[in-house]
């Protein structure tokens, strides 16, 4: 199958180059079946097969016709006949969500993630509403409008795939009973805009420092709402209230070019949408990581419920045994312990030889123990003995020498197979340790680094200890 997409890819390229393509590789996959491709060559484009041609129509007549309006999308340059395949701009490799993620790590935003969030959330209305001018919903797909009967689905969606799978025991015509008072109030502010449905930041790209639209094939036509919603309470992503409410009145300021806004009716409003939207996302991570095992969907479960339990503070008198049951599922006990406290905690340490390996004291075995003492040991000059791994002369000396380089890749290879593992398979604690002749150069040296690469790649809480130091330093889970 591989061979027959890149086959298919390649004689699209050199229909719209007139040369083959010097290199084609997959790139990382969604949430969905669409496979996406990176062709270099004389142009650098992306290559896209998708298995559902409507869904694959609804896209590019889309791109074209936002496209037409001059908002910020990937212009699709050829498709093939069948419409299975076609090359599109490539707009880079950065999402908007890895472009923020110091701030979604330490939870305070720099002035430069904030305007990339400002700039994005000012186009929003663009898209939603200069978007609509003379669309047809009609290729929309898999539904023209957010209806009654979507709504009843994402609803059921998450009834189904997620609520049934905790095991939690409810009265479903009570439950149905609500999902109907729900439509009812959501639908009260259907309008004929362009409802994006899946607006969060995974979903923009950043290309020279300005945000662009990627993956709307699911839009229809709906309440802007919806996607204010989507996008602002993003499980992962993180935002503090502040910061929320900041963008919130920027969203406000850019929509007030096309309409007026009634600010008590918006904010009344928006909050059914947040929680009809955090229900629907629930019922994507139980299909995707329940059914289909993925392990992305399921670590991203704890935001998404801490979403909930923000949003069950103030009540919804309009479905009283809907908010019992979700009170009942964020008390569960897989769901009640403090998010942190659910994921891997990695530790890791130095520590001297002579002085005995260090204890586990999870008492689970101890895990990975790196010997240090071959590498190339700045202890034995006199000039370095005041100094640890932390300091600049030592960390100049080890990286010099060149010799810590192949030794950490080849325990960031051995311990990164086991993080993954961990992860996949929920276990809470893993140790890593790394020992030398006296604890203070080459040791602290590898386990400052271990750690640092751990929470960067991996977003575990890694609890670092150089123990003959007594230095210890935490960086917390950013999951």
């Amino acid at each position: 199958m591989q061979i027959m997409i890149t086959e298919n890819l390649q004689e699209l390229y050199q229909q719209h180059t007139g040369v083959a393509a010097e290199e084609i590789i997959e790139m990382p996959a969604s949430g969905s079946n669409r496979r996406y491709f990176r062709l270099t060559g004389k142009e650098h484009l992306i290559g896209v097969y998708g298995t559902s041609k409507e869904e694959n129509e609804a896209f590019l007549y889309m791109a074209e016709h936002f496209k037409k309006k001059n908002l910020p999308v990937p212009q699709v340059v050829c498709v093939s006949e069948d419409k299975s395949y076609y090359l599109q701009e490539d707009l880079g490799d950065t999402l908007l969500f890895h472009a923020i993620e110091k701030g979604r790590i330490t939870n305070s935003f720099s002035e430069e993630e904030k305007e990339l969030l400002r700039k994005t959330i000012r186009l929003l209305p663009a898209i939603q509403f200069a978007g609509a001018d003379g669309f047809d919903f009609n290729h929309c797909y898999p539904q023209a409008e957010f209806n009654r009967r979507s709504v009843l689905w994402d609803l059921n969606y998450f009834k189904y795939c997620f609520l049934k799978a905790t095991g939690l025991e409810f009265q479903e015509d009570r439950l149905e009973d609500d999902f109907q008072k729900m439509s009812d109030v959501l639908l009260r502010s259907s309008s004929a805009t362009f409802m994006y449905r899946d607006f969060q930041s995974r979903n923009v790209m950043i290309k020279d420092g300005e945000p662009w639209f990627i993956d709307f094939q699911g839009g229809r036509k709906g309440p802007f709402f919806y996607d204010v919603a989507s996008f602002l309470w993003q499980a992962k992503a993180r935002y503090p209230e502040s910061l929320r409410d900041e963008l919130l009145d920027e969203y406000i300021k850019a929509l007030c070019k096309y309409k007026p806004v009634d600010r008590n009716y918006f904010f009344s409003q928006l909050r059914h949408f947040v929680l009809f939207r955090t229900l629907q996302v629930l019922g994507a991570y139980g299909f995707r990581g329940y059914f289909e095992k993925k392990p992305h969907f399921i670590q991203s479960v704890p935001y998404a419920i801490e979403n909930l339990r923000q949003l069950l503070r103030e009540d919804y008198p309009e479905y009283p045994y809907l908010c019992s049951v979700l009170r009942e599922l964020t008390d569960l006990k897989q769901f009640k312990d403090d998010l942190k406290k659910r994921q891997l905690t990695v530790k890791v340490m130095s520590f001297a030889y002579k002085k005995g390996i260090p204890n586990d004291p999870t008492g689970n075995g101890g895990g990975f123990v790196f010997d240090c003492r071959a590498v190339n040991n700045p202890g034995k000059y006199e000039r370095y003995k005041p100094f640890t791994g932390l300091d600049a002369p030592i960390i100049k000396f080890l990286e010099d020498d060149g010799e810590i380089f192949p030794f950490l890749e080849n325990a960031y290879a051995l311990v990164d197979a086991s993080v993954k593992r961990y992860m996949e398979r929920g276990f809470s604690n893993l140790m890593v340790c790394f020992g030398c002749t006296g604890g203070q150069h080459r040791s602290v040296y590898s386990a400052q680094h271990m750690a640092e690469h751990l929470n960067k790649k991996f977003g575990v809480k890694v609890e670092l200890i150089h123990r003959e130091q007594n230095i210890e330093q935490t960086f917390e889970a950013t999951l």
